[in-house]
């Protein structure tokens, strides 16, 4: 059946292109060309396409690195079974972080080969079981197992002191505290600690214990640092000596509120749920943050959650004990979050007129209001009424710089809240609505993000003690922060020593993302840093704070000579555009804006024809380096914006529908500001005559106008010399052009003819040559036959004499014979 069909199918095709040849020939033609181009693309690809090199090794020969370069990933089992602890690199050989990580994994293995197990694995090559088995996003990646727990993976930056401290903690995931003086040491410190109570005089793996060790290494997987540390205890009276009875109990200590013993009644005694148990109720009153060197939200997600309090320090993760400088700010801390146990209410901000003296303001909705010695004052002599919180959020204006805190839970037995200052920085995480979040950060790592917060590269300016310098406005102001302290608020907790602190590396910043404020302290001559923290966070936690927001600008350039265009950076922002006396047009500009150089012609002649008011001034500020309160912010570029005098809050857009030209910025100007425009009663005295100052501009105007129509025709008349000069050489261009084909056919003509007579010269030759050889064989053949003419000669006489000899013996014989005959016949 399938043989009839194909025999009635090849019968219709073939019957069809004999009805259509033009379809038989296309179809051949389409079928050349496929083979054609299938043949042309298969061998340019084999010309292209390379195979790719075979892999070599990473690691140095010298470096205790197991390097299995070509991805032999199912080796790894093998080498980790040799040591208690391994370390598995996986790298790319092309990555520049893999490089870069190369030298510091080889010195931590210097040190710890005869602990760890490292094993670095080429995960890149495309033939090796380590890139067909695993699909990393990231190079280098670091895994760690202990014993056949793992793998544990390393979220830190690849450096030496934190590679190998993270490899200690592995191998050491329990701290053995055998007395209570080691118990109450390693609970001293601010970070969380849990203590497992295990007796091993039953056996030597008592219940439980191996699950324990698991959850300390699952929280090194949670948190590469460390910061929840565990520890063990054997002995009973040391357990003892913080309540903990049962044996095969965890205790989670908290310094704040009361601690906690992991209930094994309500939840599974497993590794996962003792780790989460932990994270979830751990108290920590300060966090080291390390972002990991690549694309990363951590600092998005933390500073989110609240103002924050960065603290950029010299960092040693190898130090078995913190530094004093460590301790310094770990007490403050720790005293700014030790609330009263009767716990007070927090404040709720909310802003008052600016005329008003502002202290904190506490209010009852129950009862009378009361006020931590001071009053706020209305515009009246009257005071304030008994109102709620929520009256005071009616309005609200971005020139407002004063607040009050109410707290409205308080009762009427309780006294007056000393205020802030008076307290000091003991209890402020409860009495105020600006609640901080300590971080700390290695400023080996990460001074650059310090430097875009505001530090110097020097740091030679410093203020006096608890001093910021007021880095919003141009001058060199200095706001004192200095607040009363007692005794033992200068004074750590651990009894440390004093030592001086590092300019270079030692740089605090509180910053308030939802706010889009960041204030920075700069460290004083003090030997201590609680003083100037304190001082800090106090005078920010204040409902009329006396910070300074810091803004990053440029520096400002000292000139002799007045700028006929002013630059203005965010230190001279406030001195320039928000003087009340002048009227300042303000152009916001970026380096990268095309359309905003193509402006200064623009801006120089508006500023020439202004030059002669003293109180209007042209300014530019570049927003791409340098910060601006938000409220004088710019959705885009380029803008112009004018603050008239006495009227800085009633500031005017340059309207975005209008071509940024003289003559319209010009009226714009006029329209707007008052020291441009003349006033009225003089204009209506003058009459027709004398228009004052605007008839100096016009006049201006006019010889601006003059000499640029002046300058116009002078052009024109350039224009056209230019022209006919052009003209004059297109000509001499064309001329020259003829004469260059007339001597390019000439020369074509001399090449045939040279060509064609070195033809003839070669045929001449050749001729010459076979002439040569015919004359040089008949020479030979002429030889030839005067030798073979001898031969025949010399033969011809041999011939001769020959026959005469034959003649002679013939004779000879016949008369010999006729004799024989005569005898006979005789």
């Amino acid at each position: 059946m399938l043989r009839r069909l194909r025999q009635a199918l090849r019968r219709q095709v073939l019957f069809l292109m004999a009805r259509r040849p033009e379809l038989l020939c296309g179809a051949i033609l389409l079928g050349v060309l496929l083979v054609l181009a299938v043949k042309f693309t298969c061998s340019r690809a084999k010309n292209v396409v390379a195979p790719a090199r075979p892999p070599v090794r990473f690691f140095s020969s010298e470096a205790p690195v197991v390097d299995l370069y070509l991805g032999q990933i199912d080796q790894v089992e093998r080498l980790k079974s040799v040591a208690e602890v391994s370390l598995i690199f996986l790298y790319a050989p092309w990555c520049a972080h893999s490089m870069a990580a190369r030298q510091e994994v080889q010195l931590v293995a210097m040190k710890l080969a005869k602990q760890v197990q490292f094993v670095a694995v080429n995960c890149w090559w495309s033939q090796g079981r380590c890139r067909k088995q695993n699909r990393l996003y990231q190079y280098p990646t670091i895994h760690l197992f202990y014993r056949r727990y793992g793998p544990i993976e390393y979220k830190g930056p690849f450096v030496a002191t934190y590679v190998e401290s993270f490899i200690l903690k592995v191998i050491t995931p329990l701290t053995y505290l055998s007395s209570q003086a080691k118990l109450q040491d390693f609970l001293s410190y601010h970070e969380p600690r849990v203590v497992g109570f295990f007796q091993f005089n039953s056996s030597p793996q008592p219940p439980g214990y191996l699950t324990y060790v698991s959850s300390a290494l699952q929280a090194l997987r949670r948190d590469f640092r460390g910061a929840v540390r565990f520890g063990v205890v054997t002995n009973r009276q040391v357990a003892q000596s913080i309540r903990v009875q049962e044996e095969g109990s965890i205790y989670l200590h908290r310094r704040f509120n009361s601690s906690l013993i992991f209930p094994r009644a309500q939840l599974n005694f497993t590794s996962e749920a003792i780790c989460r148990w932990v994270f979830e109720h751990y108290q920590s009153v300060i966090q080291w943050l390390q972002p990991p060197g690549t694309k990363s939200r951590l600092l998005e997600e933390e500073l989110s959650k609240g103002p924050a309090l960065l603290l950029f320090l010299p960092h040693d993760p190898l130090g078995s004990q913190p530094s004093a400088l460590l301790q310094q700010i770990e007490d403050v801390a720790v005293r700014y979050h030790s609330c009263p146990s009767e716990g007070a209410a927090c404040c709720h901000s909310v802003p008052v007129p600016q005329s008003a003296a502002v202290c904190e303001l506490c209010l009852n909705r129950s009862g009378p209001w009361t006020s931590s010695g001071c009053s706020v004052p209305t515009a009246g002599p009257s005071r304030l009424s008994p109102v709620s919180c929520s009256s005071y959020l009616s309005g609200y204006s971005s020139f407002c710089q004063y607040s009050a805190c109410c707290s409205s839970e308080l009762t009427k037995e309780a006294p007056p809240d000393p205020g802030p200052r008076a307290r000091g920085v003991t209890g402020l995480h409860c009495h105020t609505n600006k609640t901080l979040r300590f971080y700390l950060l290695d400023a080996e790592l990460n001074w650059p993000l310090a430097m875009r917060l505001g530090a110097s590269h020097k740091n030679s300016n410093r203020s006096s003690s608890g001093s910021v310098v007021d880095q919003g406005s141009g001058a060199a102001e200095v706001v004192r922060l200095g607040a009363p302290h007692n005794s033992s608020s200068s004074t750590s907790s651990k009894g440390m020593h004093q030592e001086p602190r590092d300019p270079e590396r030692l740089f605090a910043a509180i910053v308030n993302v939802k706010e889009e404020v960041h204030y920075v302290l700069q460290p004083s001559h003090t030997p201590t840093l609680s003083l100037d923290l304190e001082s800090f966070i106090v005078n920010f936690s204040t409902p009329y704070s006396v910070l300074r927001r810091h803004l990053v600008g440029q520096e400002q350039v000292q000139s002799d000579a007045p700028p006929l265009i002013a630059d203005v950076t965010s230190s001279s922002f406030t001195n320039t555009v928000l003087d009340p006396q002048q009227d300042v047009l303000l152009v916001y500009y970026t380096q990268w804006c095309g359309f905003c150089s193509m402006l200064n012609h623009v801006l120089i002649q508006l500023a020439r024809l202004l030059q002669g008011n003293s109180a209007l001034t042209v300014a530019r500020v570049n927003v791409a380096l340098n910060d601006l309160p938000w409220e004088f912010m710019v959705d885009q570029v380029p803008t112009v914006l004018l603050f008239p005098r006495y009227r800085k809050h009633q500031s005017v857009k340059f309207p975005e529908d209008q071509p940024i030209t003289l003559p319209n910025l010009l009226r714009f100007v006029l329209q707007h500001s008052d020291s441009v425009r003349p006033p009225r009663s003089a204009a209506a005295g003058a009459g027709e005559g004398d228009p004052g100052l605007l008839r100096a501009q016009v006049k201006a105007l006019q010889a601006e106008v003059g000499q640029l129509h002046r300058a116009c025709e002078r052009l024109s008349q350039q224009l056209a010399q230019l022209w006919r000069d052009q003209r004059r050489l297109s000509m001499d261009t064309r001329t020259l052009e003829t004469h260059n084909q007339e001597l390019q056919q000439e020369l074509r003509s001399l090449e045939e003819q040279h060509q064609h007579k070195s033809q003839q010269l070669g045929e001449a030759v050749r001729r010459l040559h076979e002439l040569a050889h015919t004359s040089e064989g008949l020479l030979r053949e002429n030889t030839l036959l005067r030798v073979l003419l001898r031969a025949l000669r010399d033969r011809a006489e041999a011939g001769d004499e020959h026959s005469q000899g034959e003649e002679d013996r013939d004779s000879q014989e016949s008369r010999d014979s006729e004799q024989k005959r005569t005898l006979r016949t005789s």
